[in-house]
C-alpha cells in the first residue's frame, strides 16, 4: 500500500482548458489523473444533440483532445486515468480511447466503462417526487427528455480491481471520481465514513479545477495571484488516513493558499456538516488547514457520516425556446437611444403578436447583471449592448426575436450597431430537476476493452 497518493485533477467541466491536464501529466508525477466534465445539464443537452444528430456519440465532444494531449505522458509515467466523460456513452468513450491507444503504439492497456447510471426508461417509476416543487416526478413525462442517478465510487474501485488503467464513466459524482482511487489504493471499507468522508472532501477541493489553486478568486487590488493567465489545476497528496496536502506543478501560475483552499472548501456546499454524495455524507466542521509553504496547504479533520439509502437523480426536461440578440451604441446620447431602442422593440413585439412567457431587454452596462437593484443615479456609459431576449413555448416565436432586431440596423435609430449574425439566434431550453431512487434500484455495470 502506497504511503501517499498523488491525485490530480484534469478538468473541472466540459469545456477547461486542456494544456493544465497536459502539464499535470507530463510534470506532475502522478498516481492518477481525474476528469470531470459534466455539469448538471451536460446529459440533457447530449440526449437532445443524440435526437438531432445521428453521428453525435455521446461522449465528451473533447474526448480526442483531452486523451491526445495527456496519454504520451500518462502512459510513460504510469499515471492511471479516471473520467466521467463517458456522458450518455460510456463504451462509446472507452472504444475511443482504445483506439487513440493504438494509434499511439500503446497495446495491452485495459479500459473500463463504467455504465448503468442512465434511467430515464425507469424514473418514472422509481422516483417520487421534485426535490425542488414536491410536484410528482409522473407530472414531468410529457417533457421528459433524460433522467440520470448519480453514481458513487464503488464501481471505478471494482475496475480498477481488475487492472484497468483507464477508467471512463457516465453520471458519476464529482467528488468520487477523485476519491475512487483512494479507496482502492490504502483499501478503504466502503462503509468506513471517516475516511471515506475524507477522501470526498478531497475530492471536492480537487473536482473545480483551478478554483483551489487561484481560478476564480483573483480580485485586483484585493486578492492577488500570481500569472493568472497560466493557471495549473490542483494535485493532492493524500495519506491512507485521509489527511492531505493540497499544491500544484512548480512555476505554474495561481497560487494554493489557506484563502484559495477555503473559498474551494465551501463552494456549492449549502451545509458544511452534511455535504451529501452517493459514497458518504462529508462533513468539513472538524476540518484544519495550515500553509506548509508557498502553494502547499495541508488539510486535517475531515470526516464523514453514513450515506444516505438514496441516491439523487438529474432529470432533464424541455421546456421550451429563448430566442436572443443584442445590438449596440456607442459615444455621448447611448443610453438615450438605447432606451428608445426599447420602446421600438416593445411596440413591435405587439405587432408580430409574440408570444413569450418572458420578454428581457437589458442594457449591457447599465443593468443587465442588477435590474431592478440597479441604482437610480448610475454613472451614464459611454457604450451600451441591448441584449434583448424572450422565452417561448415554440421555436417559430423564439426566432421572432433575431427578426425585429434585425431590423434595428436599417429601420431602428441613428447610430445602432448591428453584428452579422453567423449562428441561430434561439435555442431549446433544457430544465433540470431533481429526485430521489433506492441505491439499490441503480446497479453499475462495467464493460472491458483492450489496446
Amino acid at each position: 500500500m502506497k504511503k501517499t497518493l498523488r491525485v490530480g485533477s484534469g478538468a473541472a467541466w466540459w469545456g477547461d482548458r486542456i494544456e493544465p491536464a497536459a502539464l499535470n501529466a507530463e510534470r506532475g508525477a502522478l498516481d492518477y489523473l481525474c476528469f470531470e466534465t459534466m455539469a448538471e445539464a451536460t446529459v440533457s443537452a447530449a440526449q437532445v444533440r443524440a435526437r438531432r444528430d445521428p453521428n453525435f456519440p455521446g461522449y465528451d465532444t473533447y474526448l480526442d483532445d483531452r486523451m491526445r494531449a495527456v496519454l504520451p505522458a500518462c502512459m510513460r509515467n504510469g499515471t492511471r486515468i479516471v473520467s466521467n466523460q463517458g456522458w450518455i456513452n460510456p463504451v462509446g468513450a472507452a472504444k475511443r480511447i482504445v483506439e487513440l491507444l493504438r494509434e499511439m503504439g500503446h497495446h495491452g492497456v485495459k479500459v473500463a466503462a463504467v455504465g448503468g447510471s442512465l434511467i430515464t426508461e425507469r424514473v418514472l417509476e422509481l422516483a417520487d417526487t421534485i426535490l425542488e416543487n414536491g410536484q410528482p416526478v409522473r407530472s414531468l413525462a410529457p417533457t421528459l427528455i433524460s433522467a440520470e442517478a448519480y453514481m458513487g465510487a464503488e464501481p471505478i474501485v471494482a475496475a480498477l480491481r481488475e487492472g484497468a488503467q483507464i477508467v471512463v464513466t457516465g453520471r458519476v459524482a464529482d467528488p468520487s471520481i477523485f476519491m475512487a482511487p483512494m479507496m482502492f489504493e490504502f483499501g478503504w471499507d466502503p462503509m468506513d465514513h471517516r475516511r471515506v468522508g475524507a477522501g470526498n472532501a478531497i475530492g471536492h477541493l480537487l473536482e473545480c479545477g483551478a478554483q483551489v489553486t487561484g481560478g476564480y478568486f483573483s480580485d485586483p487590488g484585493f486578492k492577488e495571484v500570481p500569472e493568472p493567465w497560466n493557471f495549473a489545476f490542483p494535485i493532492a497528496e493524500v495519506e491512507a488516513d485521509g489527511d492531505v496536502v493540497i499544491t500544484k506543478v512548480a512555476g505554474s501560475g495561481g497560487a494554493v493558499m489557506l484563502q484559495t483552499v477555503k473559498e474551494q472548501m465551501l463552494y456549492e456546499v449549502h451545509d458544511p456538516a452534511n455535504y451529501l454524495t452517493p459514497d458518504v455524507v462529508v462533513d468539513f466542521t472538524q476540518a484544519r488547514l495550515e500553509q506548509l509553504g508557498p502553494d502547499r496547504v495541508r488539510v486535517t479533520g475531515l470526516t464523514g457520516k453514513p450515506r444516505t439509502p438514496t441516491l439523487k437523480v438529474s432529470i432533464g426536461c424541455t421546456e421550451g425556446f429563448i430566442g436572443e440578440d443584442m445590438f449596440f451604441y456607442a459615444g455621448p446620447g447611448a443610453l438615450r437611444r438605447a432606451q428608445l431602442a426599447k420602446k421600438v422593440l416593445e411596440e413591435r413585439f405587439k405587432i408580430v403578436k409574440l408570444q413569450a412567457e418572458d420578454v428581457r431587454i437589458d442594457f449591457l452596462g447599465l443593468n443587465a447583471i442588477h435590474g431592478d437593484a440597479t441604482p437610480a443615479d448610475a454613472p451614464e456609459p459611454y457604450e451600451i449592448a441591448v441584449r434583448v431576449a424572450a422565452r417561448t413555448k415554440t421555436r417559430e416565436e423564439a426566432v421572432k426575436v433575431g427578426r425585429e432586431v434585425d431590423g434595428m440596423a436599417v429601420s431602428g435609430i441613428a447610430h445602432t450597431g448591428k453584428r452579422v449574425p453567423h449562428q441561430e439566434r434561439w435555442r431549446e431550453v433544457i430544465g433540470v430537476w431533481s429526485a430521489l431512487v433506492p441505491r439499490e434500484a441503480v446497479p453499475a455495470d462495467v464493460s472491458y476493452f483492450e489496446s
